[in-house]
């Protein structure tokens, strides 16, 4: 069973989205899209500097099973990129939430958020896509 943190924001396209203290978003795949991919053996990460829209191509994550586009569930500017995960892909499976985040963006502004899923919002989704 896939489990969905209450504190983070979700895309139906399966990106959780953290807000940071500091006012940054820190981005990764939700644990039901790891699950769904399998074994993670490659990211490739946006560049830093990079402006994103909202649902922008921000990169993509590779499997064992598939390929599959990373977008961004806020606008903003690009400011970290996981580059652990370039030796470690395996930290998506393993932490999806910790350390198989993906990307950090300076939101461009701060109520992209509020068009995101919350936890339960995000799960019945999931459900509604395995009874598919």
């Amino acid at each position: 069973m896939s489990e969905f943190p209450i504190e983070l924001k979700y895309a139906s396209s399966h990106e959780w989205a953290r807000l940071e203290e500091d006012g940054m978003v820190t981005v990764g795949i939700s644990d039901h899209a790891q699950n769904a991919l399998g074994d993670v053996v490659y990211i490739e990460h946006p560049e830093i500097g990079r402006l994103l829209a909202v649902q922008e191509e921000a990169g993509v994550v590779e499997s064992v099973k598939a390929a599959s586009d990373i977008y961004a569930p806020v606008g903003g500017t690009v400011v970290a990129v996981n580059v652990a995960l370039d030796d470690a892909p395996e930290n998506v499976n393993q932490d999806p939430y910790g350390d198989g985040w993906f990307f950090t963006i300076e939101p461009t502004d701060l109520t992209d958020l509020a068009a995101l899923l919350d936890a339960e919002a995000y799960a019945e989704l999931c459900d509604a896509e395995a009874e598919d």
